[in-house]
């Protein structure tokens, strides 16, 4: 067998034993059985609140459980492979199972990533919000290509967006848009693409051709589950309404019905736009805030234990997270991994992954 081969299997093999241990693999399959058994207890749906609980903690582990498994049997189907493959002399078949091999680590190494999301609201679905820096129309349309981006992504994923708010821009692209990603581990994967995101670029509204530099901010933040206690005092608030703005369509709403909560203490301002009715709007604005407050204090516990954590900041030079350029050459580098991609199209279309993984895998002290 080759030694490249070998050096792939034992690469895989070597994730999924820092897999099992960060499972504590024989507790999590002990675990997984009490699970089970409380969910074949009727009386446990008495309360719903501790049984959709019960089913998250169950789900999330029986998806990492099956995880390990599933690599386990392919890398011992793809040595057998590689082996008959060999002795047959098929050259061909070797090159394929080593590629198959390949894949494998990559989904071994994201998976031992994935096992490492253990804070609190880190299995929960985050809201995702993107606000144009200074510039106008460019800044306003490099927020609509970072919109385009982390949807192709969430789609690639498997993950359902919900669009809250989206105000459009006066000539083009968008002045703010707020998304809610729905599906496993959300908040998890997405919590690093907090700050501010830089593009360099010729700009296509620019009638001279000169390059140009803009500026959106990314703000990522838990979705709260009722699991979670957040206290508001309703005189910390300040509520207006008005009219959704623009041209309507797929996501805006032309109606009265808009809702924007402000919480003056911390001056956070929420704002929810996506339904005809004024009260759905107040409650999916208010949960919002809950979750942004809630995201504030995650931030706080980072900061004590000097961790790596987001903050909102202004949207300009200093302060951005990663930069995007298309000209005079093409490469997207991450300011806090060093990451670089040279397919910067390819990112723009939602290829984000590497950052992701190199933001966590800092972020965790892998």
């Amino acid at each position: 067998m080759s030694a490249e081969t070998e050096h792939k299997a034992d690469a895989i093999r070597s994730s999924l034993a820092l897999l099992r241990q960060h499972l504590d693999w024989d507790r999590s399959l002990e675990r997984l059985a009490e699970l089970q058994n409380a969910v074949e207890d009727q009386d446990l749906w008495n309360d719903q609140q501790k049984a959709q609980a019960i089913m998250r903690e169950k789900n999330s582990l029986e998806v990492m459980i099956n995880d390990v498994n599933s690599i386990t049997r392919q890398l011992d189907d793809a040595m057998e492979m590689v082996e008959l493959a060999e002795a047959e002399g098929d050259e061909g078949l070797v090159a394929e199972t080593l590629q198959q091999l390949i894949e494998l680590e990559l989904l071994a190494t994201r998976k031992q990533l994935e096992s490492l999301l253990s804070g609190e609201a880190d299995n929960n679905d985050c809201f995702l919000e993107i606000n144009a820096g200074a510039g106008g129309t460019e800044a306003q349309d490099w927020a609509l290509m970072l919109l385009r981006m982390y949807s192709r992504w969430a789609e690639q994923h498997g993950y359902k967006i919900e669009y809250i708010e989206e105000s459009p821009g006066e000539e083009a692209g968008i002045k703010s848009v707020t998304m809610r990603f729905n599906g496993e581990r959300a908040y998890g994967w997405m919590k690093t693409e907090s700050g501010v995101h830089r593009l360099v670029r010729i700009s296509p509204y620019d009638s001279s051709a000169r390059r140009h530099t803009s500026f959106a901010s990314v703000w990522v933040y838990p979705v709260v589950d009722d699991a979670i206690e957040i206290e508001i005092d309703e005189k910390d608030l300040r509520i207006d309404t008005y009219r959704a703005s623009g041209a309507g369509g797929q996501h805006v709403n032309k109606t009265d019905s808009a809702i924007r909560i402000t919480h003056i203490p911390t001056g956070i301002v929420v704002q929810c736009q996506n339904d005809r009715s004024q009260h759905r709007n107040r409650a999916t604005a208010y949960n919002m805030l809950k979750a942004r407050l809630y995201e504030n204090e995650l931030q706080k516990r980072e900061a004590e234990a000097n961790a790596s954590s987001a903050a909102k900041t202004d949207i300009g030079w200093g302060n951005q997270i990663r930069s995007y350029v298309l000209h005079p050459y093409q490469m997207v580098k991450d300011l806090r991994t060093q990451v670089e991609k040279g397919n910067a199209q390819g990112v723009l279309d939602g290829d984000i992954d590497d950052f992701l993984e190199a933001g966590l895998a800092q972020r965790l002290g892998k």
